[in-house]
């Protein structure tokens, strides 16, 4: 039987488990979205801990019955995985991924296999480069545009010797992040949050012409805490939900697109992996498409555990 990896992950929004065997295969990727209320815009860290533990023996009955049907016993199970903070900066932080960690430091134990530790932002690098097919980037350099409701960093990746890579920011937003523009939006025209998938709906369906506002980039960094404001005049102005959610997503991608030719300008055409909720919008990725861009497939792009699985796996090989 082909040795089995674990990752998990309890990022502030999802509590996600998976699976990989030794070739990389995912075989499970589970993803529990912790509950937000009706009209709130995200979640306390202390509810969010909160709800993790709550979650936690769910996903882990998930684990378990794929690995019951794949045939899988604990002998199998080489080393688990887990996210330990947002990114790889010194003093990187947060609560919720203390559920994470606590999780996988019993299951280890009990396994008698080692624990590997990463970070949130290198997990969803290596699950984007994994699905994309970009796995042949792993070694060298390139790029990396993370955009969340936590994040939207540009970064620079290279490789490590004690770990896969090395991830430094080199760019991104000065104030708020793109994902939670996106549900500012949503949420004051009534949607519910995370409201990404529903305003990239409505904008699917705007025939007419979408209303442009001036952006804000500078090289490689951006701002967008203006944007909610220009939407809540624009939907006051017409009440049209789907033509607001067109506007607040082109201004997005006009504003990625900026910052990605700002990459373009000071590295030349290096390879560029989009990863990160935000980027499992299908518009979005057509803005920002070009010979050199890779990106997440969507169950990849959100919050999972398959990049600390994929992680743990490269990291595990690579020490034999």
């Amino acid at each position: 039987m082909s040795r089995i990896f674990v990752g998990l992950d309890t990022s502030n929004y999802t509590t996600s488990a998976a699976l990989c065997d030794e070739n990389g295969n995912i075989l499970c990727n589970a993803k529990l979205p912790l509950p937000v209320a009706e009209g709130e815009r995200g979640l306390r860290q202390s509810d969010a801990v909160f709800s993790h533990v709550k979650s936690m023996p769910e996903a882990a009955e998930i684990l378990r019955r794929t690995m019951n049907e794949a045939g899988i016993n604990r002998n199998d199970i080489a080393a688990v995985g887990v996210s330990r903070s947002p990114r790889d900066a010194e003093g990187s932080y947060m609560p919720c991924f203390l559920a994470g960690i606590a999780s996988a430091e019993i299951a280890a134990a009990l396994l008698g296999v080692p624990v590997m530790r990463f970070s949130h932002q290198a997990g969803h690098v290596m699950a984007a480069l994994h699905s994309a097919g970009a796995d042949h980037l792993l070694g060298g350099e390139f790029a990396a545009f993370h955009v969340s409701g936590g994040t939207t960093d540009v970064l620079y990746v290279r490789p490590h010797d004690e770990y896969v890579f090395d991830v430094e920011r080199i760019g991104g937003t000065k104030d708020i992040n793109a994902g939670q523009a996106i549900d500012r939006a949503g949420v004051m025209m009534g949607l519910r949050f995370p409201c990404g998938a529903e305003m990239e709906k409505l904008a699917s369906s705007v025939s007419r012409k979408v209303p442009r506002a001036k952006i804000s980039v500078q090289g490689i960094a951006c701002n967008l805490s203006g944007l909610e404001n220009k939407a809540a005049e624009l939907y006051k102005e017409t009440a049209d939900a789907a033509l607001v959610s067109a506007f607040v997503l082109d201004f997005v991608g006009r504003t990625l697109r900026g910052m990605r030719d700002g990459v373009r300008e000071k590295c030349g055409n290096i390879p560029i992996i989009y990863a990160g909720g935000v980027m499992s919008c299908a518009r979005l990725k057509e803005m920002l498409q070009d010979d050199y861009a890779y990106f997440a497939q969507p169950q990849f792009s959100s919050d999972n555990a398959a990049g600390a699985a994929l992680l743990t796996r490269y990291m595990f090989l690579r020490k034999e």
